[in-house]
């Protein structure tokens, strides 16, 4: 496994897990389960997310996002930052 694939297991990982937690939401509405019980699963998607997305700028995602579109600068650290807050 490659330094890159290394750093995007994770971000993966969560991604799916939040997508399955996704689902039961939706399956949860559809079964016609109280609202406490939805909103409290919304919000751990909510959070499984946000987390993907802190792992994503914390592991330097920059550089695999830049080599891959390949004329565009890396990202100054103002941008990083904009990115940053847009998750908190």
């Amino acid at each position: 496994m490659s330094a890159e694939q290394d750093a995007v297991a994770p971000v993966l990982n969560r991604l799916r897990r939040a997508q399955g937690q996704l689902a039961g939401v939706i399956a949860m509405i559809e079964a016609g389960r109280d609202c406490k019980d939805v909103v409290t699963q919304l919000a751990a998607v909510s959070r499984a997310l946000d987390r993907a997305g802190f792992k994503i700028i914390a592991s330097g995602m920059r550089d695999c996002v830049n080599a891959q579109e390949g004329e565009r600068p890396p990202l100054t650290e103002e941008e990083l930052e904009k990115l940053f807050l847009t998750l908190a």
